[in-house]
């Protein structure tokens, strides 16, 4: 018998939070400003994966040039 992984497709803002170590109402903020893209499924804000790697392509893309 083999084991199937179910790999993550979605995250909430709380673990959104937790992955970038914002708050959540920091993370909350960039969602309702669009900066973070959501989905609102029912009461319930979903976001994928690649949009949490979009925002910090896009964070980090503005700091590239930045030298100290």
């Amino acid at each position: 018998m083999t084991t199937a992984v179910i790999t993550r497709k979605w995250y909430t803002t709380a673990e959104v939070a937790e992955m970038l170590g914002f708050s959540l109402s920091k993370t909350k903020m960039l969602v309702l400003t669009g900066e973070i893209r959501s989905v609102k499924i029912g009461r319930n804000r979903r976001i994928l994966p690649e949009w949490v790697d979009e925002y910090i392509q896009r964070v980090t893309a503005d700091v590239t040039g930045w030298s100290a």
